[in-house]
């Protein structure tokens, strides 16, 4: 069984801001900050606390410090030989319910060998991290990874990336209902071909509108006359927008090998996935517009059997067998404004 996976996030902001900080990451699926509870005061939040204070949910102990009642303990360490290991291990015995692990130079190694000696004893290992690349490591080494990651930091798109890291971030699927469908002659598309294998059900979000993205399948479904690529996206044009993993968009035609891509299923729960290639052919290509909830959103993608969307009730949909008045899952919101893929919330933008 899965461990459950806690990233605590240690806020590298002001007092001022974490009024609006900390809903932001309840908003995000963060349960845990690294934060002195006197500082969250009256902010309405359901966040649990790690620090040195006796008031914190889980309290992180001084080497002379008393457990206090009812509450979590554990003990901060640095480690920079494997005498720390050994030490870690002999006072963890002693009743800790965690212990904050904080690796210099050499990061994977000891992070394995604390794992492999505590994973025994049922005590949580929090690492320290201090960029998104390093929260995802740590959360798979020897594959069960840490219990939990503190990771500094001030940008709810960072969080946002890491939160997708752990397969825990989730985005609002809608039904759209599909109203116009038209030929539009030849133009680029871009076949996004993955390392990963992508799940019946799985798919790249696109649209020519970067607040609404049409969930578009995966060609791990053959047929008679292809064989299955279940590592395919063939995603649309090469202006069509995608979201990326953190948060901003990309244009398709800036997808190339090494680019990370989110990959979705009909619930809206996404993993990231690492581009292998990305080809891009011209094509004779579909405009399919869509609405919901008073925004209308379109695609435009290549007239082809194997470019399907997934409907409501989860079956897929080629864009050629695709009717006005059928409904299809996307992801749609009121518009705001992007500069450089990065969202502006108090900007104005219309784009049709």
């Amino acid at each position: 069984m899965s461990k459950t996976r806690e990233l605590i996030i240690s806020p590298k902001v002001s007092q001022i801001q974490l009024v609006k900080f900390l809903p932001q990451l309840e908003a995000e699926g963060v349960k845990m900050v690294y934060l002195d509870p006197k500082k969250i005061g009256k902010i309405k939040t359901k966040l649990q606390t790690v620090f040195t204070s006796s008031i914190s949910d889980y309290v992180v102990l001084d080497k002379d410090g008393t457990k206090p009642k009812g509450k979590k303990v554990g003990r901060k360490f640095q480690v920079l030989s494997n005498s720390d290991i050994d030490n870690i291990l002999t006072i963890a015995k002693k009743e800790l319910d965690f212990v904050i692990v904080e690796v210099k130079d050499w990061k994977i190694i000891p992070l394995e060998n604390i794992i492999a000696k505590l994973h025994k004893i049922h005590t949580k290992i929090f690492a320290i991290a201090k960029t998104p690349e390093e929260v995802r490591k740590m959360f798979s080494i020897l594959e069960v990874g840490v219990d939990g990651v503190i990771f500094s930091t001030s940008s709810i798109n960072e969080v946002r990336e890491v939160m997708v890291y752990l397969g825990t971030k989730n985005f609002d699927m809608k039904p759209a209902k599909i109203t116009e469908i038209k030929e539009v002659g030849d133009g680029e598309r871009v076949c996004v071909d993955t390392a990963s294998m992508l799940h019946k059900g799985e798919g790249m979000l696109i649209g020519s509108r970067s607040n609404f993205l049409f969930l578009v399948h995966n060609e791990s479904v053959g047929s008679s006359f292809t064989s299955p690529r279940p590592f395919r996206v063939n995603a649309g044009a090469v202006h069509c927008y995608t979201l990326s993993p953190d948060g901003t968009t990309n244009y398709l035609s800036e997808v190339e090998t090494g680019s990370e891509v989110l990959i979705l299923n009909s619930k809206g729960k996404a993993r990231r996935v690492t581009v292998g290639r990305s080809k891009i052919e011209r094509r004779p290509m579909l405009m399919i517009k869509a609405t919901v909830d008073g925004e209308i959103g379109g695609i435009i993608a290549q007239d082809a059997e194997t470019i399907r969307f997934v409907k409501s009730n989860g079956q897929l949909v080629s864009v050629t067998h695709l009717k006005k008045g059928d409904t299809v899952m996307v992801h749609a919101k009121p518009a705001t404004g992007r500069h450089f893929g990065m969202e502006v919330s108090d900007e104005y933008i219309l784009e049709k």
